[in-house]
């Protein structure tokens, strides 16, 4: 009996453990619809598993928000082009190993690291472009710039503890703060002064001078590690400003670029508009004029006709009275 209920209880549980992982995919599916369907089918799935008998589980999907236009464009990323995300989030990944190397190659992995993210962005950025456009959404400056924020947010999130959830996101996401970011940066120097082997000096007040030389310099190197942690962090902070800036200006011209195709589009459509109308009016113009030709021809030629018969019936009216004039003559005494 207990084996059987041992038995049973697996198999519930294997049931329940199915039962999760379908609701996963059935969440995933959701986040990846194009987002004017997210509602329905949010609502669609909530029903089918009230109806189910699966309350709690309802209730958490029908309190799923419905994402912005940039965090739609960013789960879209995710589930589209995976491979370019996880790019981006390499490079978070390899910045913030570049911040606990030594001094001496700190700057020179840490430009890498950033223009390796900088790419990663710009290739994103671009992808989200499409994107929006295939979906049938404006890419604006505005979008575009906060579609960069959150991706750059969560390449810089991947190793926290509360990171969002990617292809899930429904509001754009902040960078995180410097407190959470220096949580995931060891302090390196720190521990290799714990590590180095402690002088025995030869007298014991020597050795008591020593040891309160290392309680002091313990903490002066861990302040000088923060501060160098922080200054990296600053660096890398302004670095992101920066590169903020230059993605903003580029848009911007790209947005008055495109403004100004938009114009001259504009501009040679209304011109063609206008020379589609002349040619219309010319062509209706040549239409009545021919038809006013062909009507024209019709009534010469029923006029020709006419005149052609006039001239015939004449001509028998001559031959007949050139006859008659003959037989007069002939009639005449002494012919």
């Amino acid at each position: 009996m207990g084996r059987k209920n041992g038995k049973q209880r697996t198999n519930e549980d294997r049931n329940v453990s199915e039962a999760n992982g379908k609701l996963e995919d059935d969440v995933d599916a959701l986040f990846r619809l194009p987002l004017a369907e997210f509602t329905a089918a949010r609502n669609t799935l909530a029903g089918r598993l009230k109806q189910g008998g699966r309350g709690n589980e309802a209730d958490f999907v029908k309190a799923l928000v419905k994402p912005s236009i940039s965090a739609w464009a960013v789960n879209q990323l995710y589930w589209k082009h995976r491979e370019a995300f996880n790019r981006l989030i390499a490079t978070g990944e390899r910045f913030r190993h570049a911040q606990t190397s030594r001094l001496t190659r700190k700057v020179a992995d840490m430009r890498g690291a950033l223009d390796a993210r900088r790419e990663a962005l710009s290739h994103l950025s671009d992808l989200a472009t499409a994107l929006l456009r295939e979906a049938g959404h404006n890419p604006t400056p505005d979008t575009i710039h906060r579609i960069t924020t959150t991706i750059e947010a969560m390449s810089a999130y991947t190793s926290l503890p509360d990171a969002p959830r990617p292809g899930r996101l429904t509001h754009d996401v902040d960078p995180p703060g410097f407190e959470s970011m220096a949580s995931l940066i060891p302090g390196a120097g720190m521990r290799e002064l714990r590590k180095e082997p402690a002088r025995v000096p030869s007298l014991q007040k020597s050795g008591r001078a020593a040891t309160s030389t290392r309680r002091k310099a313990e903490p002066a190197a861990g302040v000088r590690q923060l501060e160098e942690t922080r200054q990296t962090t600053i660096a890398a902070a302004k670095g992101s400003l920066q590169e903020a800036k230059s993605l903003l200006i580029e848009a911007r011209a790209r947005s008055q670029s495109l403004e100004t195709a938009q114009r001259k589009a504009h501009a040679e459509a209304k011109e063609a508009e206008k020379q589609r109308r002349e040619a219309e009016e010319r062509f209706e113009k040549a239409r009545v004029a021919s038809e006013d030709a062909a009507r024209r021809t019709r009534s010469v030629a029923i006029e020709v006709e006419e005149a052609a018969k006039a001239v015939h019936d004449a001509k028998r009216t001559v031959e007949k009275a050139s006859k008659e004039l003959e037989l007069l003559f002939r009639r005449l005494p002494g012919r």
